[in-house]
């Protein structure tokens, strides 16, 4: 009886993808808002507006959610901390209602 590896549908693995981010919420967050960002890229290229940043990976994946997950496999993308943004945010607030 031979081994038999199964084929998923998502490649690179989750497991792989999993090891880069803090969670799957992470995980699905971080891809699901790259996906965004690619999808405009392609949809204003005919436009020549040129201010989304293009993939930055090359891949055969024609779906931007595929791309966005070799993207985070290839370390090229990663979640920024949402409390230090909040934070400044907070800070920039207090500081307009003092001046």
């Amino acid at each position: 009886m031979s081994t038999r590896s199964f084929d998923t549908m998502i490649n690179p693995q989750i497991e792989e993808l999993l090891d880069r981010v803090d969670s799957k919420f992470s995980l699905v967050t971080l891809a699901a808002r790259r996906a965004r960002q690619i999808n405009s890229y392609f949809n204003q290229l005919g436009d020549g507006l040129g201010h989304m940043v293009p993939p930055q990976v090359s891949s055969v994946a024609r779906k931007p959610l595929s791309i966005a997950f070799e993207e985070i496999a290839a370390d090229k993308i990663e979640r920024a901390a949402h409390a230090d943004r909040v934070e400044a945010a907070d800070d920039a607030d207090a500081a307009d209602a003092t001046a």
